[in-house]
């Protein structure tokens, strides 16, 4: 099934000069770049789209690590495009990532870990018009 999914290269994945590298491997695994943006998030952006962590305790650290620096926002299309993107991203802490996957070869911890994808279409359709009004997404 062709799904859409938001990805987020984080604050320090920009910073480390990794964008191509990432969007490579989207790119190579069968999934197309629909929409795309930088963007510089505000605290209060950061706050709304991370809404649903608000009670965790990584929730301020969280937010103001996203707001550290500019972020590449982005729709992915493709079939099984969300659990693709994960795969591709690997497990949340990149010391528990398979090899060869975005976090394992390039992030430094739990929380800088270069890379946000969507975890279910509900949350990718949020996700997407949190960041993407339907005249930027190209079918």
């Amino acid at each position: 099934m062709i799904e859409k999914t938001l990805s987020i290269i984080k604050p320090d994945g920009v910073r480390k000069n990794i964008i191509g590298e990432v969007i490579k491997r989207f790119e190579a695994n069968g999934l197309k770049v629909a929409a795309a943006k930088m963007k510089h998030l505000s605290l209060k952006e950061a706050q709304g789209f991370y809404a649903v962590h608000s009670a965790r305790p990584f929730f301020s650290s969280l937010c103001e690590f996203m707001t550290s620096g500019p972020v590449l926002l982005m729709v992915l299309k493709g079939e099984g495009a969300i659990a693709k993107n994960r795969e591709l991203m690997g497990a949340t802490d990149p010391a528990k990532a398979a090899p060869g996957t975005i976090r394992k070869d390039f992030a430094d911890s739990i929380e800088s870990n270069i890379a946000h994808g969507s975890d279910a279409p509900e949350t990718a359709a949020f996700e997407i018009g949190y960041f993407f009004s339907g005249l930027e997404i190209f079918e």
